[in-house]
């Protein structure tokens, strides 16, 4: 049975919404879809004001602080992926599938594409991180789009308007192009804003090929790998690297699909793929 407790209503709305924003080629034009002043665009609004007044530098280090020592809880992967079936969400009205299919249908068209196996696993994997709900944490600093901290907001991101708010606008350690960074440092060194992409790197960054890694850490990064909005941050192998992230992005908007997977009939392939690549237990 589906809890209300713990559904997450605003992850289907901005995965919605990211839809809209960058609609498959050669399907709909943009002004074909929700109206921006639907009340899922202004749920999707107020979300985007809360993340963007709290995603500071200050706020992204303390959440380093806690959650990368990784003392929350230890699971295999299946469990992990169990755990994150409670976040079901009652309110999509296009599609009823738990989170386990909706990971399954990721990973089974990047399959289906013939990609490397390590890819397959990242796409069954990559919004493990979601489990910070389950830990508490509000949405805002969970899901959305995500960007850097500790210099100067881009325009290119979404509702760049609500940064007015955020107190490292004010900063001026951090309010300019390049902050408390050098230009073409390299996002290794480059403090992200907190959310399911940052954390389950973490959680996976000893054990995966680079590309996969770059793939989970930065699949919300949209102001770079859609708006090239921090060129100037990145290395050579930051662009090497997001053309991987480039070709996993399309598999994470576009496959969703109310045709559920056969999860009992996948789960022997996926066991035996994580046991390939993962430890018995993860921890979080």
């Amino acid at each position: 049975m589906k809890s209300h407790k713990n559904s997450l209503p605003i992850e289907d709305i901005w995965e919605d919404h990211l839809r809209a924003r960058y609609p498959k080629p050669g399907t709909k034009a943009k002004e074909e879809y929700r109206n921006y002043d639907s009340p899922q665009r202004d749920t999707v609004r107020e979300f985007y004001r809360l993340n963007h007044r709290h995603q500071t530098f200050d706020f992204v280090s303390e959440k380093e602080s806690e959650f990368k020592k990784l003392d929350r809880r230890k699971m295999t992967l299946w469990e992990a992926v169990e755990f994150l079936n409670t976040l079901i969400d009652d309110s999509d009205p296009d599609i009823d599938l738990d989170q386990t299919q909706h990971l399954l249908q990721t990973s089974e068209a990047i399959r289906a594409d013939g990609h490397p196996d390590w890819f397959i696993l990242t796409g069954f994997i990559h919004d493990l991180g979601k489990i910070l709900c389950l830990f508490g944490e509000p949405q805002w600093a969970v899901v959305g789009d995500t960007f850097p901290v500790g210099c100067a907001f881009s325009h290119k991101i979404v509702f760049p308007e609500f940064f007015k708010n955020n107190p490292d606008q004010q900063n001026p350690r951090y309010n300019h192009k390049y902050g408390i960074y050098q230009k073409h440092c390299g996002l290794d060194q480059v403090h992200m804003s907190w959310g399911h992409d940052e954390y389950l790197y973490h959680a996976l960054k000893d054990y995966l090929p680079e590309p996969a890694l770059y793939m989970i850490r930065y699949h919300s990064f949209y102001a770079q790998h859609r708006e090239h909005a921090y060129d100037h941050l990145m290395n050579k192998k930051d662009q090497e690297m997001f053309k991987w992230v480039k070709l996993f992005n399309p598999y994470d908007l576009y496959t969703k699909s109310p045709v559920a997977p056969k999860v009992e009939e996948l789960k022997p392939y996926y066991e035996d793929l994580a046991a390939k690549y993962l430890p018995d237990e993860i921890y979080f």
